[in-house]
């Protein structure tokens, strides 16, 4: 019975220092991720092709283990405005294409730019970019509940994803993020001569070891500057008047037309 007794004591004794030396070392704080735009503004003009926006971020409370293997990866998002988008299904009917079946869409953002460390496929799974709503193939796009179809719904779903990626609305750089450093990491994206105007949403995620960790946001601007944000603003504000006034400037300059090609007759 001494013997069982001197055991339980010294399983006790273990048990009690290894309690202790837990509550002396605190955990680590988890991974965290901050971004920052090189600007939160852009100006269009008449002469606008394009450019580049710069995000740069930093990782914080990284393992400094998973750090040196590379085992840590960003994926970043740059999201435009969202709009009603109805896809339409075209047929061939008595030699001619007209529409026939159509879906509708809410929430549609007009641009989706993605910049990644690796290939998605290389980070981590399908399951988890749909849970996050991440990439191209993953976002989730809204349907209209009155005319949704089971049937058809994932091929109207898929045939709006194609027609994105296929106009550039929607595209994917794999190795866009690059770590300047161990923490510090920079993405670059391209907005399109035809990107849209309004309020984008850039967005940040950590993943380490394929897991999910943090995600963090910025916001950027995009408006029109000079003579096309005076039109702009006029046809938002006064868009009556300006509807009115798109017609009398129409039928004039077809006036004026008809007088030009009278006189050379």
């Amino acid at each position: 019975m001494r013997w069982i007794a001197a055991w339980i004591v010294t399983l006790l004794t273990l048990v009690t220092a290894a309690a202790q030396e837990d509550a002396a070392e605190p955990s680590r704080p988890p991974e965290n991720i901050q971004i920052g735009l090189s600007t939160d503004h852009v100006l269009i003009t008449s002469d606008f092709s394009g450019a580049n926006l710069t995000i740069f971020g930093a990782l914080e409370n990284l393992d400094p283990t998973i750090a040196t293997r590379g085992r840590y990866d960003v994926i970043v998002v740059l999201e435009g405005p969202t709009r009603a988008v109805r896809v339409r299904e075209k047929e061939r009917v008595v030699g001619m294409w007209i529409n026939t079946r159509s879906q509708d869409y809410l929430g549609v953002p007009i641009s989706y730019s993605l910049a990644s460390t690796r290939p998605l496929q290389d980070i981590t799974g399908g399951d988890r970019y749909r849970q996050l709503s991440l990439g191209s193939q993953y976002i989730y796009l809204r349907p209209d509940e009155e005319g949704a179809s089971v049937a058809n719904l994932a091929l109207f779903t898929q045939a709006l994803r194609d027609a994105k990626r296929a106009n550039g609305s929607y595209t994917e750089i794999a190795g866009g993020v690059e770590f300047l450093s161990r923490t510090l990491f920079r993405a670059t994206l391209r907005l399109a001569p035809n990107v849209p105007v309004g309020t984008h949403r850039a967005r940040a995620f950590l993943f380490r070891n394929g897991e999910f960790m943090k995600e963090s946001s910025a916001i950027l601007s995009i408006r029109k500057a000079g003579f096309e944000q005076q039109v702009f603003t006029i046809s938002r504000e006064y868009g009556m008047f300006y509807g009115i006034f798109a017609v009398l400037l129409a039928v004039f300059i077809g006036w004026i037309g008809s007088m030009v090609f009278q006189r050379k007759t």
